[in-house]
């Protein structure tokens, strides 16, 4: 029987969507295995994904907006301090990482926190390897970690960036186990409010590189748990000898503003199985469970 003809229409719709739906779908394309896939750990709208942790406070609590969204910049700023009391703090990222590379563009800002101490003028920092905000006790004024210290210039005399600091931990540099607190970079030095990009390269706990504006000055090897410069940490969580492999990152507070317009970061650490749809040749450690196939 020959259908009316104002059935037509919808027998034919009836049909193509049919098809369309018993159709086999195309297999997805696999990502081009050099084309580097950077995060932005920062939106530049606000702060989600970052975890605040100041001194004498619990992890969350944003004291005076210390870390704050200005004018899509990530700010770190003290005008609700009467006086900076050594309240230093830390924003957290919330994922961990072991093998990447992290570019920082900071640049510092206005005048420092009354009661902010002499070294701190013009001093911020990105901790690598660090340990959870949620494992800081109250007190605790750094996290144990390694620190990328980042430095301004006074206008006057040398004063590089990109500097290791090392708050409750050391490394080895040059086949020796380097115990000093601080260790200077080959950096030249950034006066004023200009911007500067700080890259690091994150090997686990076998090599970290330091770079300013794209060129290294300061490398070192086996980041490791030790030593002091760290106050009011759980002793738990200062194990001496245990090599950092990862962590958390996390950028700091020490009294001077400081602005942030991006943080970036490469995760050298995926799918090394060339099968995947996101192998990438890039990859220097494996993680299987990332890999996804057609």
């Amino acid at each position: 029987m020959t259908p009316p003809l104002r059935l037509l229409p919808g027998l034919l719709a009836l049909t193509l969507l049919t098809a369309a739906c018993t159709r086999p779908e195309a297999s997805p394309a696999p990502a081009d295995p050099d084309e580097e896939v950077w995060i932005d750990l920062f939106n530049g709208r606000d702060l989600t994904g970052w975890t605040p942790k100041i001194r004498g406070y619990p992890a969350g609590e944003n004291v005076g907006q210390t870390f704050r969204v200005v004018d899509s910049l990530l700010t770190v700023a003290y005008d609700a301090y009467d006086t900076f009391d050594e309240r230093f703090g830390h924003l957290f990222y919330e994922t961990p990482f072991s093998h990447y590379r992290i570019a920082v563009e900071y640049r510092f800002i206005g005048e420092q926190a009354p009661g902010g101490p002499g070294w701190a003028l013009r001093n911020s920092g990105i901790m690598i390897h660090g340990q959870p905000p949620e494992t800081m006790g109250l007190d605790q004024d750094f996290p144990i970690s390694i620190e990328v210290q980042l430095l301004g210039g006074t206008g006057e005399g040398e004063r590089p960036t990109a500097n290791l600091c090392t708050p409750g931990t050391h490394v080895v540099m040059n086949g020796e186990l380097v115990t000093q607190h601080c260790i200077n970079s080959s950096s030249r030095t950034y006066h004023g409010d200009q911007w500067v990009r700080v890259e690091v390269l994150v090997l686990g706990d076998s090599l970290i590189v330091h770079e300013v504006n794209g060129e290294e000055v300061l490398r070192y090897t086996r980041p490791q748990i030790g030593g002091g410069t760290v106050s009011g940490f759980d002793p738990a969580q200062k194990q001496d000898g245990r090599p950092l492999t990862g962590g958390t990152i996390s950028l700091q507070s020490e009294s001077h503003p400081v602005q942030f317009r991006s943080v970036r970061l490469l995760n050298l650490k995926g799918c090394t199985d060339p099968a995947a749809l996101n192998y990438k040749r890039y990859f220097v450690a494996s993680d299987p469970a990332a890999c996804r196939y057609p």
